[in-house]
């Protein structure tokens, strides 16, 4: 066994020498992060304030956006103070609560993403049912479990990597995530794994299985469905097709960057690549809703329009 000593902090390894362009990198930075608040923001109230778009679709959109606020805001914040730091280290407190934000941001976004594709679902194969099916409080029931089932498996995870003993304190990536702390324990890690797996089954695989079967019975019914019915499906499901893919492959990108050695792939592309379902999500997802959905669209642009008229006025 490794001797252990107390770590009051760790080092962040993959940052590079920024300084010629820091201030660049942190201009960039800032600029996405106000996007990010601006679209989601701005769809959230749309969506609030508007009745009608009080039903079951819009308000499991409102939790996505709600969402991509929380998980932008546990990754850009310190992201910021690092690149203007000399010194890229952070407290074990501090690195634990981001690995508790970023790993809830992902179980939660799942978890919605697989509540759409049911609303879909019921709203495509049976249409008749729909109102009895997604009423206003299995909507909220829905809702409040996405995110309290999140909060408490992550809560445990980072709970059992947070009572370890630590040999090192070097992480080589530019923020904290569970699998590259747990790798710097001296002590036994089994519990670590044998619970990291039953909760990567129960966040990941549970959620993708339930998406694939419920677009395997609306593929079903519009195979055997009218023009109206395929219509219908292809407006409604394809903004949920593409940010489950845009998520998914992110997520596999950083799954597989912490599971495999990947000395030999440059840094730049590894930091990019192990950032890409933190940053392009929250920025994806307003966008495309915004621009798909044809209500949210008008809404939006009718807000805007009333703005600038005040603004000119």
């Amino acid at each position: 066994m490794k001797n252990s000593t107390q770590v009051s902090c760790f080092t962040l390894a993959a940052y590079f020498d920024t300084k010629n362009f820091k201030y660049l990198l942190v201009m960039i930075i800032v600029i996405l992060y106000a996007f990010i608040i601006c679209g989601n923001v701005l769809l959230i109230v749309v969506i609030c304030c508007n009745r009608s778009l009080h039903e079951p679709m819009y308000m499991f959109l409102v939790s996505l956006f709600v969402n991509e606020l929380y998980g932008s805001t546990g990754l850009f914040p310190m992201l910021l103070v690092q690149i203007l730091s000399d010194v890229h280290t952070v407290s074990v407190p501090l690195c634990f609560l981001q690995v508790f934000c970023l790993h809830t941001y992902g179980s939660v976004e799942f978890a919605n993403l697989a509540i759409m594709s049911y609303d879909r679902y019921a709203a495509i194969c049976f249409p008749l049912h729909y109102s009895t099916l997604m009423t206003v409080k299995k909507v909220a029931l829905l809702v409040a479990a996405a995110w309290l089932t999140s909060f408490l498996s992550i809560g445990i995870t980072t709970s059992l990597s947070f009572s370890l003993q630590f040999c090192g304190n070097v992480i080589d990536k530019v923020y904290c995530d569970n699998y590259s702390v747990v790798k710097l324990a001296c002590s036994d890690t089994k519990v670590n794994n044998i619970y990291g797996l039953i909760s990567l089954a129960f966040i990941i695989c549970a959620p993708v299985i339930f998406i694939l079967y419920s677009y395997m019975r609306i593929l079903k019914v519009c195979y055997c469905g009218s023009k109206e019915t395929r219509q219908k499906a292809v407006s409604t499901c394809t903004p949920h097709l593409a940010s489950l893919i845009n998520f998914s492959v992110g997520s596999l990108f950083e799954i597989l960057q912490s599971r495999f050695d990947m000395s030999r792939v440059p840094n730049m592309l590894r930091i990019f690549l192990s950032l890409y379902f933190l940053t392009c999500q929250p920025l994806f997802n307003p966008v495309l809703y915004g621009l798909k959905m044809s209500k949210i669209r008008k809404l939006c642009k009718s807000l805007i329009s009333v703005k600038i008229i005040n603004i000119v006025n």
